[in-house]
């Protein structure tokens, strides 16, 4: 990846819906070498897909819970078990397998006490666990998807 492709990263992270004539513009390309690039992102995967995001406390999600799971079983048939069965359950934003004293952890998004209660007794019905730790999100400081595109120089 050159800097040209960073900047088309960078650009289309900051908003997916920008034109082609005006993302060529910004990046000095003209249009068609600017969308070979784009292409190119796109069958390498970095560019994995393009998205409307949405404001949660709109849609009536206003309750942001990080959970941190930890399990007795390390089984391979467990693990996929698990991560299957957890990415399947809508609320369950992220998922992570963990070093250290957790061994996963969940960001979960629900309307309100009620809806997480009914999706943790749906978690600790559904999969045999040590222990569940819940924590609840007050305030939404930062929350961001784009990610750091380093440039050439920080790459060195």
């Amino acid at each position: 990846m050159d800097r040209i492709d960073r900047k088309i990263l960078a650009l289309l992270q900051d908003d997916s819906d920008i034109g082609l004539a005006e993302l060529s513009d910004r990046v000095g390309l003209s249009q068609t070498p600017c969308w070979k690039r784009i292409q190119k992102l796109q069958q390498a995967g970095v560019i994995v897909k393009r998205v409307a995001l949405v404001d949660p406390g709109a849609v009536g999600l206003g309750l942001t819970v990080f959970v941190s799971v930890e399990t007795a079983d390390h089984s391979a048939a467990w693990i996929d078990g698990f991560a299957a069965g957890v990415s399947a359950m809508p609320e369950v934003m992220e998922l992570y397998r963990m070093a250290g004293d957790v061994d996963y952890m969940l960001r979960v998004v629900v309307a309100d006490m009620a809806a997480y209660d009914a999706f943790y007794k749906r978690l600790i019905g559904r999969f045999p666990l040590k222990n569940v730790t819940s924590r609840f999100a007050m305030e939404r400081i930062k929350s961001t998807t784009a990610l750091p595109i380093p440039s050439d120089a920080e790459e060195r």
